[in-house]
């Protein structure tokens, strides 16, 4: 049997009869892609699994509205991203603390976490994406991890795709930057 589609769900999740079915499915389909969606903004899988969470729990009392003019997945990742942006934001003003304590809070974890099993190099990159500010963390995560088109990305992001290809190369630059100069640091044996 065939995956239904989106829109067939969304059908279905208008039906009191078959409402939780329906929002259930949304779930299972979206849900992974949403905590990797999410997990590379936040790294820490505690607080990711809190703010998808949040993100369905969103989703539940909002799709009612949902008008069906943009996927159904575009509109889940605005959310996810909001959310996560919402989280960050609270997070540091719960820290009274500038943003780079709170990257390197984050970097921190990703060292300590055990659901972490990349090689060097993934450490290494992870390690630079923190660095990054949040739009061209983004960016960069569901460009590169995530293989979204920028057409996608501005609709979730509702900024342009010129805006966003240039938000990806700057971040690119950073990220190779950050690399270099870490492997610098490790032959001259900081």
């Amino acid at each position: 049997m065939s995956e239904i589609s989106d829109k067939e769900l969304m059908a279905r999740f208008r039906d009191d009869q078959t409402r939780q079915d329906a929002f259930r499915q949304i779930v299972v389909r979206y849900q992974k892609r949403l905590y990797w969606h999410i997990r590379r903004m936040l790294v820490d899988h505690d607080d990711t699994d809190d703010v998808l969470q949040n993100t369905f729990i969103k989703a539940w009392k909002g799709l009612d509205n949902f008008k069906e003019d943009a996927q159904l997945y575009t509109w889940l990742y605005r959310i996810a991203t909001n959310e996560t942006l919402s989280f960050i934001r609270q997070r540091k003003q719960e820290l009274f603390v500038r943003f780079g304590d709170v990257e390197y809070s984050t970097a921190s974890k990703l060292s300590d976490d055990n659901f972490f099993n990349g090689d060097e190099i993934q450490r290494k990159l992870q390690l630079a994406i923190q660095t990054l500010p949040e739009k061209q963390r983004l960016v960069f995560n569901m460009k590169y991890f995530e293989d979204m088109k920028y057409e996608d990305m501005s609709a979730v992001l509702e900024t342009s795709v010129g805006a966003l290809k240039a938000s990806y190369h700057h971040a690119v630059k950073k990220i190779e930057v950050y690399i270099r100069a870490q492997d610098d640091n490790a032959m001259r044996g900081y």
